[in-house]
């Protein structure tokens, strides 16, 4: 497909411009406050199950992931609300859930696994119906690149608070259980102004104008093949986080920091790069440059396989500047794939349409790290063969 020229202004839209076309500043405010808050707790729900409440790591760990089913399985319900013409409500209710979440978790006793399973699964359905809403509240108020460039600065703004929460976290772990106990506290009062803050926004879509109805003949068949290659897409949001270390650690024997050092760098690199880059790429037509995000990923996964079969002491830094071309991969996949399902999206299912990709992206986030997990043990081949097969074959899916 060639690489057509949309337009050719490329400038990065100025911070005033995104907060504007992202909802208002009260709505930026509570995306912060809320990402925050996911920040301090959601790397750490498992330590709390473990540490706090004494459950066994097998327990804590299938109540996780019934949360996250649950949350995938409330979707449709979301989208629907959605298209009813709820907004700032659903985004609204997408943290105050989460309040619950937090609140049950706080009183859960020692030893109890299932009021912990019912945290989770609060939590879970708060995690996975946000994004949804918030890319709908965005396509409300905004349209065409200018919609692309706020997804984009929400996406920005989202991990550069999820960081700092992170962070904060960290440091609260040598204080123990009560510290544990105060950073959940902490989260459940985030969880509760950004949902106020939302709600103030009070936006219905059926108060603005309509956005775009598709993106050229046949939308139908090219969501359903968005649909069908974001969840394989989606398998490099986990890569940071389990493929790398996981060869890293158990089979280069490098030092946890080399881990530690590719997180931080791929938080900074969206951080920074996120929106400049969205706007370069906004020239070329959407589906065009999330068929590139899968050729780089691609590329970044042949790069992986290739830097683990150098020597010692080579090995692991290599890993970590092939790194950065997954990061890339990762930065342009994420500032297309929403916009190009939202652009998608026929006039009054917006929501529906959300929904079932934000479906997409939960499935290959479950699914990924038992794939992950499944074929390492097998080597670096079957590994990166595999993720970079199926990425391959996903991008010229979306291509054509």
């Amino acid at each position: 497909m060639p690489l057509t020229a949309q337009r050719t202004r490329t400038a990065v839209p100025r911070p005033g411009a995104l907060v504007r076309a992202s909802g208002g500043p009260r709505y930026a405010v509570a995306l912060a406050v809320d990402a925050l808050g996911t920040g301090l707790l959601r790397p750490f729900l498992l330590l709390y199950g473990v540490t706090v409440l004494d459950l066994s790591t097998p327990a804590t760990g299938t109540a996780m992931t019934a949360g996250i089913i649950a949350g995938l399985v409330c979707m449709p319900a979301v989208g629907r609300w959605l298209d009813r013409g709820a907004r700032s409500t659903v985004v609204a209710a997408s943290m105050l859930v989460r309040v619950l979440g937090v609140a049950l978790l706080l009183a859960t006793p020692a030893g109890h696994v299932q009021p912990f399973a019912a945290a989770a699964l609060f939590l879970g359905i708060g995690n996975q119906a946000w994004p949804a809403a918030h890319a709908a509240l965005v396509a409300t108020v905004t349209h065409g690149r200018e919609r692309d460039a706020a997804l984009a600065a929400g996406r920005a703004l989202r991990n550069a608070a999820l960081g700092v929460g992170a962070l904060v976290a960290t440091a609260c772990l040598a204080g123990g259980t009560t510290a544990l106990r105060a950073l959940a506290a902490v989260t459940g009062l985030a969880y509760l102004a950004a949902a106020a803050l939302a709600w103030s926004v009070r936006l219905r879509a059926d108060a603005v104008r309509a956005g775009d109805t598709g993106d050229g003949p046949a939308p139908r068949t090219r969501t359903r093949a968005l649909l069908a290659a974001n969840v394989v897409y989606a398998f490099c949001l986990n890569v940071p986080e389990i493929a790398l270390p996981l060869v890293l650690v158990t089979q280069l024997h490098a030092s946890p920091m080399w881990s530690a050092a590719v997180f931080v760098a791929n938080t900074v690199l969206v951080v920074t790069l996120q929106v400049p880059v969205t706007a370069v790429l906004s020239r070329f037509p959407r589906r065009t440059v999330m068929a590139l995000a899968g050729l780089v990923l691609t590329a970044s996964y042949v790069g992986f396989l290739g830097a683990t079969s150098l020597g010692h002491g080579w090995a692991a830094p290599a890993v970590a500047a092939v790194s950065v071309v997954c990061t890339l991969g990762e930065i342009v996949y994420a500032g297309s794939a929403t916009a190009l399902a939202t652009h998608l999206a026929p006039a009054g299912a917006l929501g529906r349409t959300l929904a079932r990709f934000e479906l997409s992206t939960g499935l290959g986030l479950a699914v990924s790290p038992a794939a992950i997990t499944t074929l390492a043990p097998h080597g670096p081949t079957a590994l990166w063969t595999t993720l970079a097969t199926a990425t391959l074959l996903s991008a010229a899916a979306v291509a054509h």
